[in-house]
């Protein structure tokens, strides 16, 4: 195909995404998406596919809806001004802070979107699965909240690390199940879900974290998450104007999704997706799927993925839990063929750099997923001058002081150092 028709294409595919025409009635955001699950779980899939295009628009559902996010979940969550990173870096520094919503991340916007649609479709049991513990944490108090038992399936290095997390979902009442296969974090994590929600697809819910896996879960972990971004760009609008550039993390995709989805038609406006750099570009040592991956299916999904020449799925690896992923949902996939997200990698010393220096100016502790996020903005405002930045503040860092204990803290914050590394 020529340059020229491949310039139409692209433009024919944002286009039929700005108009809704995306996913497709497959499933499919141009080649991305689709449903590559077992046969016995396809019945499951149709009632959940019509539940959610019956369910989601409905009066009655955004109500019930809605009044959760305001009167249980805290929104709208605050739009931040961040001044002293303002001056360190030469540019006007905005927060998104989901770390503000009830559970402390984002992910529970989706987890009680979906426990209520569970609840509509008469499921009896859910079961999720996490990495930085986040979603598991969001899963079982919305399932406390919706009356329905939860099972939540954690790899044992995730269990490790994110020990404060999993206190909490017992606390909450979920039965979290330590997963010790495969690599023993979300990937095989979301493996053990699948396998339970095959074994009894009557009955159980499979409430998934992330803007992966088959459709209709990209699609509707977006349409739960894209409350972030409406509420974002009204915020700015109100204060300062739109921004030049917004910022999010990306491990399964979920939040940056979320935010990204109300600028999309935004031409002024750049979108700027940061993944895990890890150790090394070496394969086994990043979790940079956009960057790093080729085309496959994971998880009942055609996306990009990190895979070796035997067409193995690799081990990643990433200071972050959150981002610890060999995948990415098929829409930031779609995002990347169009050229309207640009994404880029910060490494675990840029992400651990960067928490320190939030830390330091703003009083925050950002989880180590947005820190990814904050390190790729801070390198971006080294060549944008008096730019105006938007970043999704997707958790807080509580949960990973296991982790940061590890790590002495050093003289992050000042501009020397910001200047050294961005």
């Amino acid at each position: 195909m020529s340059q020229v028709n491949d310039d139409l294409n692209e433009k024919a595919l944002l286009k039929a995404l700005l108009d809704g025409e995306l996913p497709d009635a497959a499933g499919r955001f141009g080649p991305f998406g689709g449903q590559y699950v077992p046969e016995t779980l396809m019945p499951a899939i149709e009632r959940l596919t019509e539940g959610v295009y019956s369910l989601l628009p409905a009066d009655n559902f955004k109500k019930k809806f809605t009044a959760q996010l305001k009167d249980w979940v805290g929104r709208p969550t605050a739009l931040t001004h961040a001044p002293r990173l303002s001056e360190a870096w030469g540019a006007d520094v905005w927060f998104k802070r989901e770390d503000l919503a009830h559970t402390g991340a984002h992910k529970i916007n989706n987890a009680i979107g979906q426990a209520l649609l569970a609840q509509e479709l008469g499921a009896t049991r859910i079961v999720a699965e996490t990495g930085a513990g986040q979603h598991g944490v969001a899963s079982a108090a919305a399932c406390a909240r919706v009356g329905l038992p939860c099972v939540v399936y954690m790899g044992e290095l995730d269990i490790q690390r994110q020990a404060p997390n999993v206190d909490r979902m017992n606390r909450l009442g979920a039965n979290v199940v330590s997963v010790t296969s495969g690599d023993r974090t979300l990937r095989a994590a979301i493996d053990e879900a699948i396998r339970d929600w095959v074994s009894d697809p009557e009955n159980t819910y499979y409430l998934l974290g992330s803007a992966v896996g088959p459709h209709p879960y990209p699609f509707l972990v977006r349409e739960l998450q894209s409350v972030i971004g409406r509420e974002a760009k009204k915020q700015l609008e109100a204060y300062s104007g739109l921004p030049d550039a917004v910022f999010a993390c990306v491990g399964g995709g979920s939040n940056a999704i979320g935010l990204f989805h109300a600028f999309l038609a935004e031409d002024n406006v750049e979108l700027i997706g940061v993944e895990a750099g890890g150790r090394s570009k070496k394969l086994g040592d990043h979790s940079a799927t956009l960057n790093s991956g080729r085309p496959g299916v994971l998880h009942g999904a055609h996306s990009l993925l990190l895979y070796d020449d035997d067409g193995q799925i690799q081990e990643t690896h990433s200071v972050s839990a959150g981002l610890d992923y060999p995948g990415v949902g098929p829409e930031h996939a779609l995002l990347k063929l169009v050229k309207r997200v640009s994404y880029v990698t910060a490494n675990d010393s840029e992400a651990l750099d960067a928490l320190g220096q939030c830390c330091a100016l703003e009083g925050i502790l950002p989880a180590l997923e947005t820190a990814h996020a904050i390190a790729g903005a801070r390198r971006w405002a080294s060549k944008n001058k008096s730019s105006r930045i938007l970043i999704g503040l997707s958790g807080r860092g509580d949960k990973d002081m296991p982790i940061l204990s590890q790590y002495p803290i050093g003289t992050q914050g000042s501009k020397e150092k910001t200047n050294a590394t961005a």
